[in-house]
């Protein structure tokens, strides 16, 4: 069982920053897939970043390609997500998640996902 917890969302202008953070409990953090998904009023939930259990390969949605970074650190149970130029478009509730399988499509569908936290809003003014 893996508990997570998501912090870090809040206001920024467009073209401001933020860091989310996603605390882990549990001992077996390492073994899994970590994701981070987002979703807006009225929307569907979006895939928006993924990391390997080591944290040595991440694949990014290509709407935030090049200025999201998706990280972990093992040995802190903890998961970021370094966001960057920030757009209105960005603005949505910021869930992260732990899951299975890091090869194929699977990694990027909710569906490989075991573990969620609560979310995180972020809101972005233009």
């Amino acid at each position: 069982q893996v508990q997570l917890v998501e912090s870090g969302g809040g206001l920024v202008q467009a073209g401001g920053s933020l860091r989310l953070s996603c605390a882990a409990s549990g001992r077996t953090f390492s073994m899994y897939v970590l994701g981070w998904f987002r979703q807006a009023p009225g929307k569907e939930r979006e895939f928006v970043a993924a990391v390997s259990t080591s944290g040595s390969s991440t694949i990014y949605a290509d709407s935030v390609k090049g200025r999201f970074t998706i990280s972990r650190d093992n040995t802190k149970n903890t998961m970021y997500l370094h966001m960057n130029s920030l757009k209105p478009e960005d603005a949505a509730v910021y869930s992260c998640a732990a899951g299975g399988s890091w090869y194929g499509s699977s990694r990027s569908l909710p569906s490989n996902y075991y573990y969620w936290g609560q979310g995180t809003q972020v809101t972005v003014s233009s």
